[in-house]
């Protein structure tokens, strides 16, 4: 077969090399045959597209609003007769499983929106700091030490005292609390980066600071920070669903996993479906984005890049 070196004459005549390519090509050209993190993407995006369609599916296949509250089918158990009590009801007849779609919207947004928050905080920063180093550099690495050093649950304790927790609060809450982790990554990969030749030879030829940042060093630290956004995500969905069941979060009657896990706990004698389906949906969102990341450090990480051949 041509893939194998052939011999002619005693002469080793080398197999024809696949083409180099590039590493966002070697990504998706792995990330393509990565079944597990394919099939984790898909079921990530449908969970996505169940929560963004729940006003349809509500009005059109489970005829049922969300704080629809029906007193004489409380507890009822899970069943397709009707739809609506697809996952069964609550404590006061709501539709379990419209509250469910309707409560991946909030946590869902929650943890996409704070991450992005994180990333466009903690990556500038980052780069700044291990670029410039100096005062800049000391003084974040004091504000991060001394942010890392509160302890987070009494902060949101007066947070809650103060402010009544709601989605864009919480949001705000924890982009601005958890930034960082990517902004020690960046600063740690930045003061690594800028000492190599080609920024050298950047800076002799004239180029801004602007320019070396954003052309020479970030491009080299974005696939990795794709990979901590991802499973900073999860954490995030896990972080809203603890605070919201601490009563700290969302806060009813606006849904989410994490209140409705607050309040099925309350009753899982009577009706273990009420924790049940909440507890499922935050698992297989958080093991997908897990396995998402797990499969981005392996197809970017240049440290594990594997030399394939035809």
């Amino acid at each position: 077969m041509a893939t194998a070196a052939a011999t002619a004459g005693g002469v080793i005549v080398p197999a024809e090399a696949r083409p180099s390519r590039s590493l966002w090509d070697n990504a998706w050209y792995k990330l393509r045959r990565d079944r597990l993190t394919i099939a984790a993407s898909v079921t990530l995006v449908l969970l996505a597209l169940l929560s963004i369609l729940a006003p349809v599916f509500a009005d059109n296949v489970f005829h049922y609003k969300f704080e629809q509250q029906d007193l004489f089918h409380t507890y009822e158990k899970p069943s397709f007769d009707p739809p609506a009590y697809l996952l069964g009801t609550d404590e006061v007849g709501r539709s379990q499983v419209v509250r469910l779609l309707f409560g991946g919207q909030v946590s869902l947004f929650v943890g996409f929106v704070a991450a992005l928050v994180n990333f466009l905080v903690g990556v500038p920063v980052g780069l700044a700091a291990g670029y410039f180093r100096g005062p800049f550099d000391d003084f974040i690495n004091w504000l991060i030490t001394t942010l890392n050093g509160i302890p987070q649950i009494y902060l949101l304790l007066i947070i809650a005292a103060l402010w009544q927790p709601g989605p864009l609060t919480l949001i705000a809450i924890i982009g601005l609390l958890n930034w960082t982790g990517i902004t020690l990554y960046c600063r740690g990969q930045t003061i690594s980066l800028r000492e190599r030749e080609y920024i050298t030879s950047a800076h002799a030829i004239g180029a801004t600071h602007a320019r070396v940042i954003f052309k020479h060093i970030l491009p080299n630290v974005l696939p990795l920070i794709f990979i901590l956004a991802a499973i900073d995500v999860g954490g995030i969905v896990l972080l809203e669903s603890a605070l919201s069941f601490l009563g700290l979060g969302i806060l009813p009657p606006t849904p989410s996993w994490g209140n409705m896990l607050t309040g099925g706990a309350s009753y899982f004698v009577r009706a273990w479906w009420l924790v049940v389906s909440p507890g499922v949906m935050i698992f297989l969102t958080v093991l997908c984005l897990y396995l998402i990341g797990d499969g981005l450090r392996d197809a970017l990480d240049p440290r594990l890049k594997t030399h394939e051949s035809h």
